[in-house]
């Protein structure tokens, strides 16, 4: 395990100031461990090219008629899917932390409570990363281009990134109720395939759908941020799916982070 330099506590009441310092120590130590144990990024590596090109050569002629101009269109959709996908690792290496001891070491640390919760999550930045270049570098090989100003391209992953960081705790929130890493991700798989298949990310128009199904691709969070990834990215009207995606990210966190932290202090 790699060592860990926290700051003694000069009080016992900790603040949000080093509640966060804690929290970014123990992001800083997940992520060097990541220079010993590289294959934890083989996921998320490989993951974004198997994908963009099955979906992309099998519904690409049926859909758009080409594989062109379906790029075009089911890049932007990924973009939300792999975040989703990508956040499930958390809850497996929160899981596998807790049966090997190691937060067992955090609670005897005078640190606050949620520090480790929230270096996990913040640590976990590097999956989502990885996915993000492996799956525009990818693309933009296949042929995909932006349609759209830098700044906006940028406005568009942030907003990725802040659906995929709120998504991250309720991953975390698997990772502590599973009883063993084997679990989390079939746990995981339950609630993300289908909010990630019954939304817009492989289908822009989704009109084609049954009625009850273009009714749960309406309310959907991953709709409202693949349709803003989209609008952001290649261009087409973004409407209210930024707010609405900004609205979902803010509810998930504000549930599920002290839920999180509630099943942490029990679990460990």
């Amino acid at each position: 395990m790699t060592a860990i330099a926290l700051e003694p506590l000069e009080t016992g009441r900790i603040g949000p100031s080093q509640t966060l310092q804690n929290g970014l120590t123990l992001a800083w130590r997940n992520v060097t461990q990541l220079k010993h144990s590289p294959e934890k990024l083989m996921d998320v590596t490989l993951m974004p090219i198997i994908f963009l090109l099955m979906f992309l050569y099998v519904f690409g002629g049926v859909v758009a008629g080409s594989t062109h101009a379906y790029l075009q269109q089911l890049l932007p959709g990924l973009v939300a899917q792999m975040g989703m996908f990508a956040s499930m690792g958390l809850g497996t290496s929160l899981c596998e932390d807790i049966r090997k001891g190691v937060f067992d070491r955090f609670r005897s640390l005078p640190i606050a409570r949620s520090a480790p919760l929230i270096g996990a999550v913040i640590g976990d930045t590097v999956r989502f990363c990885v996915t993000m270049v492996m799956l525009v570098a990818f693309g933009s090989l296949l042929g995909f281009r932006f349609h759209a100003s830098p700044l906006s391209v940028l406005a568009a992953f942030g907003l990725a990134y802040v659906f995929y960081f709120a998504v991250c705790w309720v991953s975390a929130l698997v990772g502590l109720v599973a009883p063993s890493p084997e679990t989390v991700q079939g746990l995981a798989f339950i609630w993300t395939m289908p909010l990630t298949f019954g939304s817009s990310v492989l289908l822009a128009n989704t009109k084609t759908m049954p009625g009850w199904l273009q009714a749960w691709v309406k309310i959907n969070p991953v709709t409202h941020l693949a349709d803003s990834v989209r609008a952001l990215t290649v261009g087409g009207p973004v409407g209210n799916h930024v707010y609405y995606t900004l609205a979902w990210a803010a509810g998930i966190v504000l549930v599920s982070f002290p839920i999180a932290v509630w099943m942490y202090g029990r679990k460990v």
